[in-house]
């Protein structure tokens, strides 16, 4: 990390009516399993959709732990996202505020038994527009205010493909940059707007996953599915350190497990993560 001191299963799809543009290790699995090799297929019960692997202990249950209260908080820095966490055992989707009958309903916790959340990219009076954590990449649907918890985190995540770089921002400015490896090019890592749906911890810290491994809305688009997991997209540490900076993984992010280790302690689920060229 560098410190900026100056300033075969199918992925899920989305509902009928959706616009198009997801704490366990079995979800892990799914979606590091889909991009990187065996490597990056988590067992357990964490990030892959729906999936059961080994090697992953269940999702940490944090929501929006560094996240702030949107309720009576002090004045917020530039560039403030906002972040859902669901309050009710199922979450309504509808298509738009004005539809009668939601399109599909999503669990609470999620597959990996983390809590559901999401990140907000419209408002309207009792209704957000949120990022989906389905297929296709970018699905977005509406939520009622009455079935989630609002919260704000000034954190966001850039990766830079082209540079191998992880950068970590707070509000407009940047705090810290990573050597990262990605996808290849028959196995790219996914561009566009994702965010943090759950916090694994592997069960071997010292393994291909490292000690954390966040799992992200995104799928790869060049896997179907992965060992029979959805193919989710996965940030998460390796034991193979010499990799970073390298185009080698199925789609997955791999960092340090030092500096993994150091955003699992920082970053609320929900944080955005913008994956560029």
């Amino acid at each position: 990390m560098t410190e900026v001191t100056d300033a075969g299963t199918r992925r899920p799809r989305p509902p009928a009516g959706l616009s198009a543009p997801r704490a366990s290790a079995a979800l892990m699995v799914a979606v590091c399993g889909l991009l990187f090799p065996a490597a990056c297929a988590v067992g357990g019960e964490g990030i892959g959709a729906g999936s059961s692997a080994t090697g992953m202990s269940s999702a940490i249950p944090r929501s929006s732990v560094t996240a702030r209260s949107s309720r009576g908080a002090a004045a917020e820095p530039e560039a403030v996202n906002t972040i859902l966490t669901a309050t009710v055992a199922g979450v309504d989707v509808y298509p738009t505020p004005m539809s009668t009958w939601p399109a599909s309903r999503l669990s609470n916790p999620n597959e990996a038994g983390a809590p559901r959340v999401f990140l907000v990219t419209a408002r309207l009076p009792g209704w957000w527009q949120v990022l989906l954590p389905i297929w296709p990449n970018g699905s977005r649907g509406w939520i009622r205010d009455d079935q989630v918890r609002a919260s704000t985190t000034a954190y966001h995540l850039q990766v830079v493909r082209g540079a191998h770089q992880l950068r970590l921002y707070r509000g407009n400015t940047l705090i810290s940059l990573f050597v990262v490896a990605v996808g290849t090019t028959d196995t790219p890592t996914p561009g566009g707007r994702y965010y943090l749906t759950e916090l694994l911890r592997p069960r071997n810290p010292t393994g291909p996953y490292g000690p954390f491994a966040f799992g992200l809305s995104g799928f790869s688009t060049s896997l179907a599915s992965f060992e029979g997991h959805a193919p989710i997209i996965g940030l998460h540490g390796t034991d193979q350190p010499h990799t970073l900076g390298r185009d080698v993984s199925h789609g997955c992010i791999r960092l340090s497990n030092s500096d993994i280790t150091w955003l699992a302690g920082m970053l609320p689920l929900g944080t955005p993560v913008d994956i560029v060229a």
